[in-house]
């Protein structure tokens, strides 16, 4: 993955989704859930995460407290020790990493702790998730950090016609 490139695309093309999204937040079609799982599917079967990483390069999980608990026990620390070394509090009160790239992220782009990572990174990008219409905002930034939910954008933008 050529994140340089994307990260150009993704800076010409941002006005554009973002009025796309917000077209699709004032009059979702009933069926976007539908549209955004099947574009999702079709989209993975030809993406390798591990040729990127960039979101683990570039945004920090939340961290809930089975987060925490999940991650702490395979790294054999307190949940306390590991909130001390790795995360902070953000500004909505919610813990993330202190830094980016991700303390797990190995150079292969494979993740230290990836059977106990947390929830936020299991889900990521979210385009396969029920009540697509609720989280349209989070899919638009998702299109500036991940190239799969960029393709995913505009293969949706194609089929909807807009």
């Amino acid at each position: 993955m050529d994140l340089p490139d994307f990260n150009k695309k993704t800076q010409r093309l941002k006005k554009e989704n973002q009025n796309f999204f917000r077209r699709l937040i004032n009059r979702p079609p009933k069926n976007l859930d539908e549209i955004f799982h099947s574009t999702h599917d079709e989209v993975f079967e030809n993406t390798d995460c591990l040729s990127c990483a960039n979101c683990c390069k570039t945004t920090s999980p939340i961290f809930y407290q089975r987060d925490i608990e999940r991650a702490s026990k395979a790294l054999k620390l307190k949940p306390g020790a590991f909130i001390e070394k790795y995360l902070r509090v953000d500004e909505e009160q919610d813990f993330v990493l202190q830094q980016a790239p991700c303390p797990f992220l190995n150079t292969d782009n494979y993740c230290s702790i990836y059977n106990e990572r947390p929830n936020a990174c299991r889900e990521y990008p979210h385009t396969n998730r029920k009540k697509m219409y609720q989280i349209l905002d989070l899919t638009f930034k998702n299109t500036l950090v991940c190239p799969a939910v960029l393709k995913i954008t505009e293969e949706i933008r194609k089929k909807l016609e807009v």
